[in-house]
């Protein structure tokens, strides 16, 4: 008997979509979401981490903009109200795609003045693509997170700013609001919100999640192009993979580690130990996996190419000299210690 599809892997299988097609594919992909909200136990999370991790595997600018979709989801059912999340969670169902847009871009920030919103946000992941945009505002109480219609009040996207070497397909633009009205937004919870722990260091494991996936991409493509090279059985090439196997499974025992922790004291701090430990890893990874094709994975039609590059740019997360000095002040008061 025929073993059935997974319904993930017959998706991921397909080519890589763009422009309206990545919309569709992540409804598609949502509708396969194992936990609908935050996770209630460490088994939800690691079901949640894996999902993640398989896209990131196969498709990194899908997962980068499918995390901010769970993440925004996930923010939404926790602090908004009952019929809010009735209706979000009903767009959700009929496809709508959602991102967290939290970059400010300096001189020209996002705020409700009057009523009304005026400035933006850099490194909106998805300008164009999703249909609503959770991003923080500064308001007349604070700081908070707005809920932003982008059918009712589509902003100027800068699409020539997002210029890079890799994960071009996230559509990750600056984009800015001029006067836009009060019945386009509506506040979510209260100030300070976004940054509430554990769920803040929960959302950056899940991006460390892809980050490990995109780890396991290198890995893939490694041992393919060996294989269809005929190179599998030089003893250095095998010494490169085997070292390609030891930083991808580091990166994923990271990952799985943390999950199994969650939600217990001391998790924010695990999780920027994971960040640093999967970086880490993807340096290596990059390093190994030039070494070992060559010039061929440089050409841009190679899959390796895309996979090197793409990893490249999301594994620049802000703030990891921070991450270090966190992880250091944790070992130091014996919040994090190793063991077996």
């Amino acid at each position: 008997m025929n073993a059935v599809p997974d319904p993930l892997d017959r998706l991921l299988a397909e080519p890589r979509p763009t422009g309206a097609q990545m919309a569709e594919r992540l409804g598609a992909v949502y509708r396969l979401l194992p936990v609908p909200g935050d996770p209630r136990d460490a088994a939800e999370m690691l079901a949640l981490l894996r999902q993640l991790y398989r896209i990131a595997r196969r498709d990194l600018p899908l997962a980068r903009l499918f995390e901010g979709h769970v993440d925004a989801l996930q923010i939404l059912q926790r602090y908004d109200d009952r019929a809010g999340v009735d209706a979000v969670m009903a767009l959700a169902g009929q496809g709508r795609v959602f991102g967290v847009w939290n970059a400010a871009i300096p001189d020209d920030p996002l705020r409700v003045v009057d009523g009304r919103l005026h400035g933006g946000k850099s490194f909106a992941s998805g300008a164009g693509i999703v249909d609503y945009a959770l991003a923080g505002a500064d308001t007349p109480e604070g700081n908070r997170l707005l809920l932003i219609d982008l059918a009712a009040s589509a902003p100027s996207i800068d699409r020539a700013w997002w210029n890079v070497i890799g994960m071009e397909r996230s559509q990750t633009h600056m984009v800015r609001w001029d006067d836009a009205g009060s019945d386009t937004f509506r506040t979510i919870g209260a100030p300070g919100d976004y940054a509430r722990e554990p769920y803040f260091s929960g959302g950056a494991l899940r991006f460390v999640a892809c980050h490990a996936g995109g780890v396991a991409a290198l890995f893939d493509h490694v041992r393919d192009h060996l294989q269809a090279t005929a190179r599998s059985e030089d003893p250095h090439q095998l010494g490169r993979l085997a070292d390609l196997y030891g930083a991808a499974s580091a990166a994923a025992d990271a990952v799985r580690t943390v999950a199994l922790s969650w939600p217990d004291a001391g998790y924010s701090e695990r999780v920027a130990a994971a960040r640093l430990a999967v970086a880490a890893a993807a340096e290596r990874a990059i390093t190994l996996a030039q070494q070992a094709v060559g010039v061929s994975g440089m050409f841009v039609d190679h899959p390796l190419a895309a996979a090197m590059t793409d990893l490249m740019v999301y594994l620049r997360q802000p703030a990891p000299d921070a991450q270090r000095m966190r992880v250091g002040k944790a070992a130091a008061s014996a919040v994090l210690m190793p063991d077996l």
